[in-house]
């Protein structure tokens, strides 16, 4: 397999910037790398079975994604590749997570974060898939599973001030989606199901999906694929301070992914109609420079 080749551009920050695009296509099974404007498209996985989250360690020379499987199968897994698709390992089996989402990785603190949608958790692992933990429970029957308000779904992390970050969806385009969050670890005496330190952040969301939080300037950012006009957004807000949330982007297809490219000033998203998107971080100088490329599902930008 070709080596991948990074380009250098200058974003409109004017900050030079080395690095590539991985982008995961649920209908076709796949994963694509690519110049973040597109060009130089290998791909570089095949055969996955339903990817959606996906983070990379560039200084390892891995990345890793999720496989959300088929719901009523409970056959959901976690994936680890080199960043030529090469050495692919399955490192969370089958059995362990249900339909895993989107993944985040720590790399300091040596640990991958994924939401679990119809396990209705928030989990952690090693980066070698051991010590598999459930931080968060909102559900376990199946009458549980039924209720979508208790799915979760997009994942961050604020390791400063050791913070997890995710959404519940809540069912299609309902106003019912909520951000939320709490501490990394459980308080002491508690569980993964009666946790008293979760707080909600922002409720009677259309439909939240992915996080990205922009650890330098202290904002979390995030896709709603829901109805507009609040849905079919890219969203941010500050963490630190009580504000409203402020919509960047609208328009999209039913967005999912989304990826912070801090130092160059821009975010890539995509959507499940099959386009990606790039934009400065406040949002200007929106460009969709793909579309019609299946159905997509998480991005990350890396520079490697």
């Amino acid at each position: 397999m070709t080596a991948i080749e990074a380009t250098k551009s200058k974003t409109s920050s004017g900050v030079a910037r080395s690095g590539r695009l991985f982008v995961l296509e649920l209908s076709g099974d796949c994963i694509h790398s690519m110049n973040p404007d597109g060009s130089d498209r290998k791909t570089i996985v095949t055969d996955c079975h339903f990817p959606d989250g996906i983070v990379v360690d560039a200084d390892a020379g891995h990345i890793y994604w999720t496989n959300m499987g088929i719901p009523n199968l409970d056959d959901g897994s976690i994936e680890r590749a080199d960043l030529n698709g090469g050495n692919r390992k399955v490192i969370v089996p089958q059995g362990v997570t249900h339909t895993p989402k989107q993944l985040h990785l720590d790399k300091d603190g040596r640990k991958l974060y994924w939401c679990d949608r119809e396990g209705m958790r928030v989990m952690r692992a090693s980066l070698d898939g051991s010590h598999v933990e459930t931080l968060v429970e909102t559900g376990r029957v199946d009458k549980d599973r039924g209720d979508q308000t208790r799915w979760c779904v997009g994942i961050t992390i604020d390791p400063k001030f050791g913070k997890l970050y995710w959404t519940q969806k809540g069912p299609d385009n309902a106003g019912l989606g909520r951000i939320l969050r709490s501490n990394i670890d459980i308080p002491s005496g508690e569980s993964p199901a009666n946790r008293s330190d979760i707080e909600v952040l922002f409720d009677k969301l259309p439909e939240p999906i992915d996080l990205e939080l922009d650890l330098a300037n202290r904002v979390l950012y995030w896709t709603d694929r829901g109805d507009p006009p609040r849905g079919n957004t890219v969203n941010r807000v500050p963490i630190d301070t009580k504000a409203a949330p402020e919509i960047l982007v609208t328009h999209l297809m039913e967005g999912i992914g989304i990826a912070l490219d801090v130092p160059g000033n821009r975010m890539f998203v995509t959507d499940f109609a099959g386009s990606v998107y790039s934009a400065d971080l406040d949002g200007k100088n929106e460009r969709n420079f793909l579309y019609a490329q299946g159905n997509l599902t998480g991005i990350v930008y890396a520079e490697v």
